[in-house]
């Protein structure tokens, strides 16, 4: 992988200087050279033998544009953009190519006053700290570990709220703090970096399911700064760059990597443009996992936090249950339903009585379509809550015994069936023989989540509770209750439980919109965590 991509970014490397670039180009070609010229470097630090072929023609392109005035001096003129030159120059001294005016512009810029010393956020500030250390550029400046406290990677973020801006400040934060695998970081105090691993891993579930390869491509690098290379998220994301990779060596970047207008009809231009960045990521990844200098560690166990859900979900109930009752039961019986499901979860029956009592009366003679328009999910549901407390209700009765008729008429039921058919035999309304005879003895298949994992930070962005509730409930069900995405959607979720116990921010000031759009959430929020419930004391029970 790295000689592909390192000989495809040596074969168009005149596109990385500025004095070829159109003036609409000069300044992306400034960042692409940076950041080529920054991949010559960390060969030459994490590989000890000498540069050749490829990597020695990027390494003499870069020396030949810094090399000229028009380059170099810029420093002195903008000295907001010192990063741009002082990280070309850091490549040059790392590869043995010292050049003293070179470093003399720097160190004046960076003792100027402004270029070392503007406002910077945490991780753009361990860049620069980063980078006049590899200058050996003196300065005042805190070190890296005093900046690392205050950046996001330190203060525990919720995977399901980062954006893609977010996910490269992590990974650059680790850049720097590791100076790529070179260097164990003081971590703060009260901070757990074995977390750091179990987030890469979740970031990479993300993004492969986004097929992001620049991003999967950073938090390799990531991981393997950190030393970790047992990785089953690491390996998953070795076997997606590798398949992405064009035969030239080429990856290519995410959609939306290039503004449309710069390649302005160019397509050789764009090709380059599109996918130099992630070229050296791959490249680098590659690097890193050769390098006999970078640290290796085994992975770390995954941490397991305990999160408390049993009494938010018991307040939810009790709130759901109580206001439930003041609407028509046949629109509302979803919402009795997951009251039932998450009082039995919780152990607690008593806690949906008083509803099941009132709906059963008041749909004592429903006809069978308010039944038949819930589907058997809810009804079944409903009806488990009624005889877990012998109440009747002789419209459903009548119902479930005209469906398990209508069934056992049946030769073979589909697939998808199953687990209706399930239903019947819990509800003692048909033989698990006959439920055996009618499915063909096959399980019922998983039905396909509601929300995709990569959907997550959507459904956050535009606050749809009800998406982030039904991929919890999904995940539990599936045994991931304890991955790290689940548990920080249920963060999410439990953040947003009001002091009535009801789940959800409406902002919207009609009382009746409010309680309809609460109702919908806490329903749906309820029955997430009722599964988060079960399938953690199901684990506590098996150890």
């Amino acid at each position: 992988m790295e000689t592909r991509a390192v000989a495809w970014l040596a074969a168009r490397r005149t596109l990385i200087d500025p004095a070829e670039a159109t003036p609409g180009r000069v300044l992306f070609a400034r960042k692409a050279l940076i950041e080529t010229a920054f991949l010559v470097g960390l060969r030459a630090r994490l590989d000890p033998e000498a540069l050749d072929g490829d990597y020695a023609a990027l390494l003499d392109q870069v020396e030949e544009i810094a090399a000229r005035p028009s380059y170099r001096e810029l420093i002195a003129r903008d000295e907001a953009a010192l990063l741009l030159y002082a990280g070309t120059y850091a490549a040059l001294r790392l590869c043995g190519r010292e050049d003293p005016e070179f470093r003399q512009l720097i160190t004046q810029a960076a003792a100027g006053g402004y270029a070392a010393a503007f406002e910077r956020i945490p991780y753009r500030q361990l860049d620069l700290l980063h980078t006049l250390e590899l200058c050996d550029v003196p300065h005042t400046l805190p070190a890296v570990d005093d900046v690392l406290p205050f950046t996001l990677l330190c203060n525990r973020p919720n995977v399901v709220k980062l954006t893609d801006r977010d996910i490269y400040a992590l990974t650059h934060t680790l850049f720097y703090a590791t100076d790529f695998g070179l260097r164990e970081p003081r971590w703060p105090r009260d901070f757990d970096p074995d977390t750091v691993v179990e987030l890469l891993e979740a970031l990479l579930v993300l993004t492969l399911g986004q097929q992001n390869a620049d991003l999967v491509g950073e938090l390799l690098c990531c991981l393997l700064c950190l030393g970790v290379r047992d990785s089953e998220e690491g390996r998953r994301a070795w076997e997606f760059l590798t398949a992405v990779q064009e035969a030239d060596g080429r990856v290519n970047g995410p959609p939306g990597v290039v503004h449309p207008g710069l390649a302005d009809g160019d397509e050789a231009y764009r090709h380059w443009a599109t996918g130099y960045h992630t070229t050296i990521v791959a490249a680098l990844a590659a690097l890193l996992d050769r390098s006999p200098r970078v640290v290796r560690r085994s992975r770390p166990a995954a941490p397991k936090p305990r999160q408390a859900v049993e009494q938010p979900l018991r307040r939810a109930v009790v709130w759901l249950a109580d206001t439930s009752r003041r609407h028509a039961p046949a629109a509302s019986l979803p919402a009795a339903a997951a009251v039932a499901h998450a009082a039995g979860a919780l152990g607690e029956p008593e806690l949906a009585r008083p509803l099941l009592l009132d709906f059963s009366e008041r749909l004592a003679d429903a006809d069978a379509e308010v039944w038949q328009g819930h589907g058997m999910e809810v009804v079944g549901e409903f009806a488990n809550g009624l005889r877990t407390h012998g109440i009747t209700c002789a419209s459903l009765d009548l119902f479930l015994k005209s469906t398990a008729a209508a069934v056992e008429l049946l030769d073979r039921v589909p697939p998808q069936a199953a687990h209706n058919v399930q239903r019947l035999v819990g509800l003692g309304l048909l033989t698990p023989q006959r439920a055996t005879a009618l499915t063909g003895g096959a399980e019922a298949p998983h039905p396909a989540p509601e929300t995709a994992v990569t959907e997550l930070p959507g459904a956050w962005k535009d606050y749809h509770l009800g998406h982030i509730a039904g991929f919890v409930r999904d995940s539990a069900r599936a045994g991931q209750a304890q991955h790290r995405i689940t548990r920080d959607a249920i963060s999410f979720l439990l953040a947003q439980q009001s002091s009535c116990g009801a789940f959800g921010r409406p902002a919207h000031d009609d009382p009746s919109h409010r309680e309809r759009t609460l109702m919908s959430w806490t329903q749906s929020t309820v029955t997430a965590l009722a599964a988060v419930h079960t399938a953690r004391g199901a684990v506590l029970t098996d150890t």
